[in-house]
């Protein structure tokens, strides 16, 4: 195995409390999840969730953004800079990661699980980061409507959930449906990054991604160096699965929109 950065634990509280979620009714590409956060946990949102995470307008759900709410990134970070946007960025680990190593870039995590944004903010408090935002979003409203379109330097959707069981398949995040979306934000030459250890799913997401003329495709690539082994792929080793990494580039094809954007600089690593 090749050398692989471990994440940097904030705190030892961090613990996976959302595993085994029931199926809900409503068609999203994320299980309902809760719990109460603990004590040191509520202060840690309480003190840092003001400066960090971002509350859009909201629409019928709390993990909507009003499709008239427009984020305003360079006002949001206080400058104009790269950015990378992971979807489903959990506890942090990835995004801090890259973040602590390249301040030249802005990060966006975009998570629905209120545990998950605090895990985060307990790891931007322990590194000093300022260059991480976050907020608590369903990945498809923010890629529509919320991001400007070519906004966004890197996409990274790394481990969806794979939905398994056939009958929940039309919840997968990385569908027909999604690859414009993804098209939408990043700006021609960005990169989508994606990851995933169920073998089916990865071959579903090579499938609706090498259709689209939006995307050239490196449809089993290496691993991307600047990804940790996070908590969520050593379950998945030590259950023998095999991690399958796609790598796509943004062509100048596909949706027309457009918009100001940081020029590109090499990807992290």
């Amino acid at each position: 195995m090749p050398d692989i950065p471990s994440p940097v634990s904030a705190s030892p509280e961090i613990v996976d409390e959302a595993a085994d979620a029931p199926f809900w009714a409503t068609t999203v590409s994320f299980a309902q999840r809760g719990g109460r956060l603990k004590e040191r946990q509520t202060r840690t949102w309480e003190a840092l969730s003001p400066t960090f995470v971002v509350d859009p307008p909201r629409g019928a759900s709390r993990a909507s953004v009003d499709p008239d709410f427009v984020l305003d990134v360079a006002g949001l970070f206080g400058r104009v800079a790269p950015l990378v946007v992971e979807v489903g960025s959990g506890q942090g680990e990835a995004l801090a990661h890259a973040a602590q190593a390249h301040p030249e870039r802005n990060f966006l995590g975009l998570e629905v699980y209120r545990l998950g944004v605090v895990q985060t903010l307990q790891r931007i408090r322990a590194l000093g980061l300022t260059n991480i935002r976050l907020i608590e979003a369903d990945a498809v409203d923010a890629l529509a409507t919320m991001l400007p379109p070519a906004s966004v330097t890197e996409l990274w959707v790394f481990f969806p959930d794979p939905w398994h069981k056939q009958r929940h398949h039309k919840r997968r995040l990385v569908s027909a449906d999604f690859v414009p979306l993804a098209a939408r934000v990043l700006h021609p030459g960005g990169t989508w990054r994606l990851a995933t250890d169920w073998a089916e799913y990865a071959d579903q997401m090579r499938a609706v991604i090498g259709a689209s003329d939006a995307f050239d495709s490196d449809l089993v690539a290496p691993r991307f160096d600047g990804r940790v082994l996070t908590s969520y792929e050593r379950k998945g080793l030590a259950k023998n699965r095999e991690i399958a990494d796609l790598t796509c580039v943004r062509t100048t094809k596909g949706p027309a929109e457009a918009g100001p954007f940081a020029p590109p600089v090499p990807s992290p690593a």
